[in-house]
């Protein structure tokens, strides 16, 4: 008997997926906390669940011989320092949900839709232009299923595609692709830059004070990868000079973002609340599904994490 614990918030919109598709052989339990889930599952083969749960379930040592998490980022599990079981993660779901939320930005600018939105109040007849995306370049710092499809988008709009990975080697979607040793040049280069890069050592930090003078005057950022990407602070810094034209933030250092936090009332800074993707029940079953017939058989699972490399 393989035991499978569903530990999630949303749990409970798992479980169906699951019992009508694993066989008699297996027992499914569902928890919406750490400490229901202890007193449903002493015992655990197999976890499918959200990091930050799962990584409080695992922190007394209790075994499992793998892990599906139900997001795309994992750093609690990094965290926590144990590599002694399966981690498989969340790739090739994401994509279309975050370009559409980066292209509705992307859009809203160039057609001024807030501004329109300020003249209808006072029934102002503002006869500006739009602009365009066609022509303009669009740099995406991550490379993987979530960059390639906003870039892939953005091909779709006429933009040029440049991409920024840890190797820089050739990606579909991208025109050129920059390694992070070649950061520089990189970010000279884009009108637009999406942030889609996950956690790691590497990037930390990645984009400082340094970093915001070397981008194109006017450049527009938006950040659906990680918070920690980001120095904070030089962001507000680089909005309020002007150096940027602006910004949408979907992912802070610090979530949710503390009430007294400079970035609410940051220069063009739009905040959203970690929202430009959901992980769907339906969409997450059909990888843990996929892998756990590998998992039975023996053979190689989709979406290995690398405990070293944090992806």
């Amino acid at each position: 008997m393989t035991n499978v614990l569903i530990l999630a918030l949303d749990a409970a919109e798992y479980r169906p997926h699951l019992e009508k598709s694993l066989g008699p052989d297996c027992s499914v339990a569902a928890a919406i906390s750490v400490e229901q889930a202890r007193n449903l599952s002493p015992s655990v083969d197999v976890i499918l669940g959200q990091p930050d749960l799962v990584a409080e379930f695992l922190v007394d040592g209790a075994n499992v011989s793998w892990v599906q998490s139900t997001w795309a980022g994992i750093t609690p599990l990094l965290e926590l320092g144990r590599r002694d079981y399966i981690l498989t993660g969340v790739k090739d779901t994401f994509g279309p949900q975050i370009s559409e939320y980066v292209f509705a930005y992307l859009l809203a600018r160039e057609v001024k839709l807030l501004e329109r939105l300020g003249r209808q109040a006072h029934k102002h007849w503002w006869q500006e232009p739009s602009d365009t995306l066609e022509g303009k370049t669009l740099g995406v710092m991550g490379c993987g299923s979530i960059g390639q499809h906003v870039a892939q988008t953005g091909r779709h709009f006429g933009m040029k595609t440049v991409g920024l990975s840890r190797s820089g080697g050739g990606v579909d979607g991208f025109e050129t692709v920059y390694a992070l040793e070649a950061i520089s040049h990189f970010l000279a280069l884009p009108d637009y830059l999406v942030c889609a890069l996950p956690e790691t050592p590497e990037t930390k930090g990645l984009l400082g004070q340094n970093e915001f003078t070397l981008m194109k005057r006017g450049c527009y950022l938006v950040n659906v990868g990680r918070g920690s990407l980001v120095d904070e602070k030089a962001l507000i810094g680089a909005l309020e000079e002007g150096r940027l034209a602006g910004a949408s933030l979907d992912v802070f250092c610090e979530e949710p973002l503390p009430e007294g936090d400079a970035l609410w009332h940051a220069e063009n800074a739009l905040v959203t609340a970690h929202i430009a993707a959901r992980s769907r029940p339906a969409d997450i079953a059909a990888i843990f599904l996929a892998n756990f017939e590998c998992f039975r058989r023996g053979t190689t699972m989709n979406y290995l994490i690398d405990f070293d490399r944090g992806y």
